[in-house]
């Protein structure tokens, strides 16, 4: 019976999600019939591609055992920074785009020094970095939106190719290459190792420190790309912008199967942990339920599915 309640568990975890976010999808498509149309998936998935950028950047951290609770304030300073260097008749828009993200990447790098080299709890590092990060965003803003954007600057979030938004498109590269780096390449062997036992990874002469330097630094160039896709949609930098998206993008993840206690994890997962946080909350929309009740249903949701993943950890042991 011991035996039979492992592989149970087990299953439960690799394709709990997959089962849930199918049985709520048909669900939402017999109470709403404006849920399965082209148009509502396209809204959804193109509200969903923000959030999941940031998830996809916390789950390379999750997995090595880490946190990082500053994404929301990274996207605030890259919008910022994006928005101030993307008026009409100045830069060309690469110009921001590569400035904001290089913004991102340097705040993940910083984060990733810190933790590396005091030995402090990424929670603590992340949270101090959270609070930098806002002030920041407002410092360079001034207090104010950042407005008239050009045209090229604003066409990342709101144009389309073929059709399909720019944001999906965007969302579907970034998942194949975080996919690729995370099971196809040798750091993310290395994240996993550092994540499954630090000190086993330490024996066996991985270099634990730059696997996480480099982890922070990704999920800050994620954040970072989320950020101009966000000020790009918005069409202003906003520096109160990003408030509370770490929580949804740590939701994503771990409810996606990331293991809180790190060396499990995968891209698909958190991909679809996105996609049913979106889908809850659109078909809560389409049903006119207020957003307080929203908020409880989705914590219900994060509370359910780290239960679940503490459960699946203990049938393991």
């Amino acid at each position: 019976m011991k035996n039979t309640f492992k592989i149970n568990t087990r299953g439960l975890g690799q394709y709990g999600i997959f089962v849930a976010f199918v049985l709520i999808c048909l669900l939402l498509s017999f109470i709403t019939p404006k849920f399965l149309t082209v148009s509502n998936w396209t809204i959804i998935i193109t509200q969903v591609s923000i959030n999941a950028l940031l998830a996809f950047g916390v789950t390379f951290v999750i997995i090595t055992g880490g946190i990082d609770l500053s994404l929301g304030s990274v996207v605030a300073v890259t919008g910022v920074v994006a928005a101030s260097m993307a008026h009409p008749d100045t830069y060309p828009v690469v110009v921001p785009v590569l400035v904001g993200i290089l913004a991102g990447v340097s705040m993940g790098a910083l984060n990733g020094v810190v933790i590396t080299k005091s030995k402090v709890p990424p929670f603590i590092v992340t949270l101090g970095m959270m609070t930098i990060g806002r002030g920041l965003a407002l410092i360079l803003s001034k207090g104010r939106p950042i407005s008239n954007l050009s045209d090229e600057f604003n066409f990342i979030g709101g144009g389309q190719i073929m059709g399909i938004p720019l944001p999906i498109i965007i969302l579907i590269i970034a998942f194949v290459i975080c996919s690729i780096i995370l099971k196809k390449t040798v750091l993310g062997r290395y994240i996993y190792a550092v994540g499954g036992n630090e000190q086993a990874a330490k024996a066996s002469g991985i270099r634990v420190n730059k696997v996480k330097m480099a982890v922070y630094t990704l999920c800050g160039g994620l954040a970072a790309l989320a950020g101009i896709l966000l000020t790009s949609r918005i069409t202003t930098g906003q520096p109160n912008a990003g408030v509370g998206f770490e929580l949804d993008a740590i939701a994503a993840a771990i409810i996606g199967g990331t293991s809180t206690s790190g060396g499990t994890g995968t891209m698909t997962g958190t991909l679809i942990g996105a996609l049913l946080i979106g889908v809850i909350s659109n078909g809560l929309d389409l049903l006119n339920v207020t957003s307080y009740y929203q908020q409880v249903v989705m914590g219900a949701i994060i509370i359910g599915a780290v239960v679940l993943d503490s459960w699946n950890q203990s049938s393991q042991k």
